[in-house]
């Protein structure tokens, strides 16, 4: 009797312990699914543009210089002809035409005023000189038009 529980003991501990692992196979643990938020990106206000910018201008003559994409992040250079200085903290006079950086291609409408919301520009030390540029696009700020006062 002794040798024939010997031989069905492994044999039941098998059976029972293949389930119990198909199990854990098929449920995947996410330890982090309240910190995820695929496909949402913040988007500011433009009360908050404006206080957390360096420079912000108003203007119609915003036109998109030069790019690059396809090695490395994209960048975008736009030149800003003409318009009128909001806001400034670094520079007491600021003169046009100045060209900034954008991470993202930024959608302005033709023939309307936007506010262009600027950061002191980060990195990008070997174009900067080249292309004379001081600042770059507020990274969650989208474009927002000037309304007309009526």
């Amino acid at each position: 009797m002794k040798g024939r529980l010997f031989y069905f003991l492994p044999l039941v501990f098998i059976v029972f312990g293949c389930e119990d692992k198909k199990l854990q196979h098929n449920q995947k643990i996410d330890l982090f699914a309240d910190e995820r938020q695929e496909g949402k990106a913040y988007i500011m206000k433009p009360q908050e543009c404006f206080y957390e910018s360096d420079l912000v201008v108003s203007s119609v003559d915003i036109k998109l210089v030069d790019q690059s994409s396809g090695r490395g992040k994209p960048i975008f250079i736009y030149r800003v002809l003409s318009g009128k200085v909001l806001k400034t903290t670094r520079d007491s006079v600021v003169s046009f035409p100045f060209q900034f950086l954008s991470g993202q291609r930024l959608m302005f409408k033709r023939d309307s005023t936007s506010y262009i919301y600027l950061k002191k520009l980060e990195g990008y030390r070997f174009i900067a000189k080249p292309m004379h540029l001081k600042y770059q696009w507020l990274k969650a700020a989208p474009v927002y038009s000037v309304k007309s006062e009526q």
